[in-house]
């Protein structure tokens, strides 16, 4: 998946749509957050996002650049064979390919595509019951996840299959001994519900730590008025009206060249 060619980041704002470099500004900006939030894991996670057009080529990171240095020049554009359209230097994550390749061709939701190592989103991949509905924010990311088992490193292609199958109609997946992985219509509602299962992974992880013995279970009931309540639009609503561009702003104040 490399491309020994002697392409510039600087010069791609020229070669792409206005259409595609918002896409890219959008996307760096969550590879900056996720670094500064601190759910990065150095080179070894990926978020990526669909380029507007037929031709089902989507953005990744850079596989030797860190979080908190991605730019919208830096992404690399690849289509659904893995190799990078535009000329790049950098090389591209297989496994990240494996993953991401397999929901963007397969799920009309998944525009964007972001999966995690965090310590508290492995910790709960590892536990028998899944993600627990004893916090309001487990409440609002368990109404929609989705759980898929762990089969290695992400290389094989095959996967691909099992994958889109165990994400069916979910926006949320539990990668089981692995990670958390979202989808979005955007890059901010993807965004948005990565942060509300990542909350509720860490909520989760504390207050295991405290024991079981005494955890309150919610009303009965109440899980399910929390689902009704939060349906996936009203996170796509919510992230491209008031999050996101306040994310947006977040950035720019500590450091705007993700623009770049």
């Amino acid at each position: 998946m490399n491309d020994n060619g002697a392409g510039s980041d600087a010069n791609v704002r020229a070669q792409v749509s206005d259409e595609e470099w918002k896409v890219r500004v959008d996307l760096a900006a969550a590879y900056r957050l996720v670094a500064l939030y601190g759910w990065d894991d150095l080179i070894f996670t990926h978020l990526s996002a669909r380029v507007p057009g037929p031709e089902h080529h989507f953005l990744i990171n850079p596989y030797d650049m860190m979080f908190d240095e991605i730019t919208a020049s830096s992404l690399v554009k690849i289509d659904v064979d893995g190799q990078p359209v535009l000329p790049t230097s950098h090389p591209v994550n297989p496994a990240g390919f494996t993953i991401h390749s397999a929901l963007h061709m397969n799920c009309e939701a998944a525009h964007a595509v972001m999966h995690l190592h965090t310590p508290a989103g492995q910790a709960v991949s590892a536990m028998k019951e899944g993600l627990l509905p004893h916090t309001q924010t487990g409440m609002i990311a368990s109404s929609d996840v989705a759980y898929h088992e762990y089969e290695g490193i992400a290389t094989d292609l095959e996967e691909r299959e099992r994958l889109v199958e165990d994400m069916g109609d979910k926006h949320v997946m539990i990668l089981r001994n692995h990670g958390t992985l979202a989808i979005g219509k955007t890059v901010g509602e993807c965004f948005l519900r990565l942060y509300f299962v990542e909350r509720a992974c860490d909520a989760q992880v504390k207050m295991l730590s405290a024991g079981r013995d005494y955890l309150y279970n919610p009303p009965q009931g109440t899980p399910e008025k929390v689902k009704a309540q939060t349906p996936p639009e009203g996170m796509g609503m919510i992230a491209n009206g008031l999050a996101w561009p306040a994310l947006l702003r977040k950035l720019d104040r500590i450091d705007p060249s993700f623009r770049n």
